[in-house]
């Protein structure tokens, strides 16, 4: 049986291309190999400064991380308009009005292999 997210295609072209210039709220949860809880989450928000196929999605960050840069991977199958309000981010108290998406991600470690550096 294959999975459905395996089925589906991480890009969306027409959703891509509305995002420069959108504020997007990122949830991100690692977790170790094997687990279902995770052994980090974290949050930050900015501004979608370019969005490739290849290259991914750029954020230019703000809050208490302005001036920072981040890189999402080119998979816009988690991106959800978001509701209007508020919304805190729980590692950091800070809050963001009215984003216009959310997305989150999952983050798994790779099991190590024996016997390699």
């Amino acid at each position: 049986m294959i999975n459905d997210i395996e089925e589906e295609h991480p890009w969306d072209a027409a959703l891509a291309k509305t995002l420069p210039g959108q504020l997007v709220l990122v949830g991100l949860a690692y977790f170790e190999t094997g687990s279902e809880e995770p052994f980090e989450q974290q949050q930050l928000f900015g501004r979608v400064v370019e969005a490739d196929a290849r290259k991914g999605i750029l954020l230019s960050l703000e809050g208490q991380r302005t001036g920072e840069e981040y890189s999402l991977p080119p998979d816009t199958r988690s991106f959800r308009r978001a509701g209007s309000g508020e919304y805190r981010l729980r590692s950091t108290g800070e809050t963001v009005v009215d984003p216009d998406f959310t997305v989150t991600f999952s983050i798994r470690k790779n099991a190590q292999i024996k016997g390699r550096d």
